[in-house]
């Protein structure tokens, strides 16, 4: 893999807030952000076929909402190559990170050496970008497969869902998230009023993984600030990341368009911000995916 070498010190973090904010200011008129691109899938590498995981599926769904494509498959130039394809000339490649261990010298010699997480950027292009070598077929499970794996899920959590209502919301105090009936969710052109359902449906459940004797996340006490918007901005992409592993479309969701302005603000702020949330959402879908392993 071809890792970006420059004359100047690149800034991994700096590139891939940018480029994501860059995806969020581009859809904000209609809140289309870059994780409503969960309906391409997750990010998977041409040769390896493995995934794409944590900010690398935001960056990456960031990188084809602005340049417009429609393929998952990425791959670094050389791995194109090996696969018989070539890269377009004069195409860009997206930035993804990726972290390598170094031992880290500690001042007390008596304490053992720590391992210490540098990370290093490298460049993938899109399929889209390339010529010469054709995606495999996807396969498609049909839409009641789809929403009975999403029904399976959900009910693996064991998390208390109850229907009624006028807003979605997960209540901590109560341990407890609250769901319109499923006959209030609207569908659209790219998404049933089912998928709708559950694509906020999960959005609560990723709240519902931080609370206390569970993954134990601050929520924050009120709209506007910083601490309430990082959880809402994990659990939208939380909720890509499942939406996308489950085949669910990710309609945008207009009531969170408010939140737009102090995601901005949280980004510009801390170039590492969109990490840690990407991260922590990855690590609400791994507590969720083990309630189902363990059921």
């Amino acid at each position: 893999m071809e890792e970006v070498h420059s004359k100047e010190r690149f800034d991994v973090y700096r590139a891939v807030t940018d480029k994501i904010v860059e995806a969020i200011e581009a859809g904000a008129g209609a809140f289309v952000m870059p994780w409503h691109q969960s309906r391409l899938g997750r990010p998977a590498n041409a040769v390896s076929k493995a995934q794409y995981q944590g900010v690398n599926v935001i960056a990456l769904w960031a990188e084809a909402m602005v340049c417009g494509y429609a393929s998952h498959w990425w791959a670094t130039y050389d791995q194109w190559q090996r696969l018989g394809a070539q890269v377009g000339r004069g195409q860009h490649g997206a930035t993804v990170v990726f972290y390598r261990s170094l031992e880290a010298e500690s001042e007390d010699e008596e304490e053992e050496k720590r391992p210490r997480l540098v990370a290093r950027a490298f460049r993938v292009f899109n399929a889209d970008q390339v010529r010469g070598w054709v995606a495999p077929e996807p396969v498609c499970m049909g839409e009641a497969a789809t929403i009975e794996a999403a029904e399976a899920f959900v009910a693996s959590t064991k998390a208390n869902v109850r229907l009624g209502g006028e807003v979605a919301c997960f209540r901590p105090l109560e341990d407890l998230i609250l769901m319109p009936e499923r006959e209030r969710f609207i569908g659209t052109e790219t998404s049933t009023a089912t998928e709708a359902f559950y694509a906020t449906l999960f959005h609560e459940l990723v709240h519902w993984s931080g609370a206390p004797g569970r993954l134990n996340r601050e929520f924050g006490q009120r709209f506007g600030d910083q601490t309430y918007a990082a959880e809402e901005l994990i659990a939208e992409l939380g909720a890509a990341f499942l939406c996308a592993d489950y085949g669910v479309s990710n309609k945008p969701r207009r009531d969170h368009a408010a939140y737009l302005t102090h995601w901005l603000e949280l980004l510009r702020a801390d170039k590492r911000a969109i990490f840690t949330a990407a991260q922590k959402a990855r690590q609400a879908i791994t507590y969720l995916n083990s309630l189902v392993l363990s059921d």
